[in-house]
This record gives C-alpha cells, structure tokens and sequence, in this order.
C-alpha cells in the first residue's frame, strides 16, 4: 500500500476491524518510512449482474430500484420496511448463487411476485397491474381469481 503523504510503497496495518456487518474490514496503516497514518478499506468485489429488459436493453441491478418498486405496492399496507429490504436481500442473494452474469426482468420480476404474494395480497395485485401491465379487466379478474384459489389450497 503506498503513503498518500510521501509515496513509501511500505506500510504496516497498525489496527484491523470489521464493518459493516462483516462486509468490510477498515484497517489503520501506517507508513514505514514517515510514520503518517491512514485508514483504508476493503470489501469483497462483486461481479455485476446485469439485468437484461423486455425490449433488449441492459442495466446494472440494483436493490434499491426493486425497493422502491416494492414499497409503492405495499404503499399504506402492514409490511414493515424491514422485511422488505429482507425480501430484495434474498432475491439478489439468490440471482447470485444462480451465478449467470445476466438475468432476465421478467425473471426479476416474478420473484418479487412469489415472494410478495406471501407477504401482502393487495401489494402483491398492485405491483402484479404495474409490472404485467393488465391491459384490460378481465385479466386482472383473472390475477384475483388465481389468489383466490391459492388461498383455498392454503386452508
């Protein structure tokens, strides 16, 4: 690691601790040549995954788009914040482990259905109009009946 101060390519770690709940471990160095101290960083880097869309496009993923897609469903509903941040977390933990570098929207996006159908019942219709994109009345009638008839097999 080279001193920010002189340049030295020699440092030694003085200090190491983890943060970030273990994602990162902050490490105190200090150069071995003028004794200045500094703090770096290091994480594990992850190869991107990429989500490619219906019409062709391809975009990085990002929990944070499927949060936030997940929190206008469930918009004045009973679903703690936290759970579902839980749900995006194992959603790409489980886009990972499948290990493909590219995956699919529709893919993406039936996941969140699976998941939220089990969570909420309204969030899972309001976000199953948007991302379906219900072009009529009857297939959103349709969308209900299958809730309805999961939920008799539940019983």
């Amino acid at each position: 690691m080279r001193c920010p101060a002189c340049q030295y390519n020699g440092t030694r770690v003085v200090d190491s601790r983890p943060v970030d709940d273990n994602k990162e471990i902050r490490r105190r160095r200090e150069c071995e040549s003028c004794s200045f101290r500094f703090t770096t960083f290091e994480k594990i880097e992850e190869t991107p995954l990429i989500v490619v869309k219906k019409e062709g496009s391809r975009e990085e993923f990002t929990r944070e788009k499927v949060l936030r897609g997940l929190i206008r469903a469930c918009e004045k509903r009973p679903v703690p914040l936290d759970q579902l941040e839980e749900l995006v977390m194992n959603i790409e933990k489980e886009l990972r482990r499948v290990g493909n570098a590219e995956v699919r929207s529709e893919d993406v996006g039936e996941m969140v259905m699976d998941r939220l159908a089990k969570i909420d019942e309204v969030a899972y219709v309001r976000f199953a109009s948007v991302y379906r994109q219900f072009k009529d009345i009857t297939v959103f009638i349709d969308e209900l009946k299958d809730i309805m008839l999961r939920q008799s097999h539940d019983k």
